[in-house]
């Protein structure tokens, strides 16, 4: 939002996803979030490394955030640190495609209902067991 943090894809994220989970809810301010997984290693930081504030919560993805604005930035997987997904709303281009699914569905408040439609729901992370 400020501009300190800048980045760069070298290649279109690999997919869009919805999430409606209780931590970006209350990360947000909203009922749910957007976010692009990147391709393994076309993620790159080019300017304002030191602003870059990270929230971790322990059990699930680490928030990566800026410290001057407070814009989310980014979310990377603690298990592996290869899996990164960038907060659509940070993009300066449209990615290219659009949100294909909706996940933490079982969390989303009456308030902000998932619409109906047509995206494949998960009651909880998509691809979980």
């Amino acid at each position: 939002m400020c501009g300190a943090v800048r980045y760069e894809l070298a290649e279109p994220p690999g997919g869009i996803a919805y999430c409606h989970c209780t931590r970006c809810q209350r990360r947000t301010g909203t009922g749910f979030s957007m976010s692009a997984l990147t391709v393994p290693g076309s993620f790159s930081l080019l300017e304002g490394a030191e602003q870059v504030e990270t929230y971790e919560p322990g059990d699930g993805w680490r928030k990566s955030f800026c410290g001057r604005c407070g814009s989310h930035l980014f979310t990377r997987d603690p298990e592996d640190e290869s899996r990164l997904a960038v907060r659509v709303g940070t993009l300066d281009e449209d990615p290219g495609d659009l949100p294909g699914l909706h996940q933490f569905v079982a969390y989303a408040p009456a308030w902000s209902p998932v619409p109906d439609d047509g995206l494949p729901r998960f009651p909880e992370r998509a691809g979980a067991d």
